[in-house]
């Protein structure tokens, strides 16, 4: 491919080599000579305890000053528990369609192209980081949340946080907090026509057994309700979810 003038690429590393600039150099860049555009979304994962030398996000950051066309966003996360290193690095414009594992270290940015995101950490979520998200990511329709570790700073009033596109909402792997916030009112305004997935107990804790007024309205605009851990249908979910298929 010695030719190729455009190449854009999109992919995952999972366990080699951190990709950082100085890879993507020696490995494509200096073999396509007659390279014009070069744009990328790569994530990168090794196990913490067998990097010698763990990177800061200023180390990678360095790696791409020979990138003179190209604005370079990167970001490293440590996830102690799971004993991984993420590392992303992208282009930006950023010009697909989704963005996943964002955690507390997203620098923000406006992506406009993105449809699809994933929200992952083993530190809390602040209700300021919806915000952010929100605000960059204005036409999500899929978001996936995973975190299990609840914010340590949740008595600030906050103006309401809407989701003006989004139709699917995992919520099945993650502390009952941040099911209590997708779901009340006064926090979050949800779009009609909700796909949401959800563990059954924790449903049933947020909602007061399916009797709490704040969280009625949302779980009204939802038309699937996966749940998790229940076999069976219960009469006063039905009533509380009113248009939604129960599966």
């Amino acid at each position: 491919m010695s030719n190729l003038e455009e190449l854009g690429l999109c992919f995952v590393s999972h366990y080699g080599p951190l990709i950082d600039g100085n890879h993507l150099e020696k490995n494509i860049i200096n073999h396509l000579t007659r390279l014009k555009k070069f744009t990328f979304n790569i994530r990168s994962t090794a196990f913490l305890n067998k990097i010698v030398n763990l990177p800061s996000n200023e180390d990678i950051q360095n790696t791409f000053e020979n990138f003179q066309n190209n604005r370079i966003i990167s970001s490293v996360d440590y996830f102690t528990k799971a004993n991984e290193l993420h590392c992303h690095i992208y282009s930006y414009p950023y010009t697909w369609t989704h963005y996943f594992t964002i955690t507390n270290n997203f620098s923000g940015g406006l992506f406009k192209c993105v449809r699809q995101i994933s929200l992952v950490d083993e530190r809390p979520f602040e209700r300021e980081f919806f915000l952010r998200i929100q605000k960059s990511f204005p036409f999500i329709e899929v978001l996936h949340l995973r975190n299990d570790e609840p914010p340590k700073n949740d008595n600030q009033q906050w103006s309401i946080i809407q989701y003006s596109h989004l139709t699917q909402l995992d919520l099945s792997e993650n502390h009952e907090y941040y099911v209590e916030q997708f779901l009340t009112n006064t926090k979050t305004c949800l779009l009609n026509n909700v796909y949401l997935r959800v563990t059954y107990d924790t449903l049933r804790r947020v909602t007061d057994n399916f009797t709490r007024d704040a969280t009625r309205v949302n779980c009204s605009k939802v038309i699937g309700l996966f749940l998790q851990n229940r076999s069976e249908l219960i009469l006063d979910l039905k009533d509380y979810f009113p248009h939604a298929e129960i599966y």
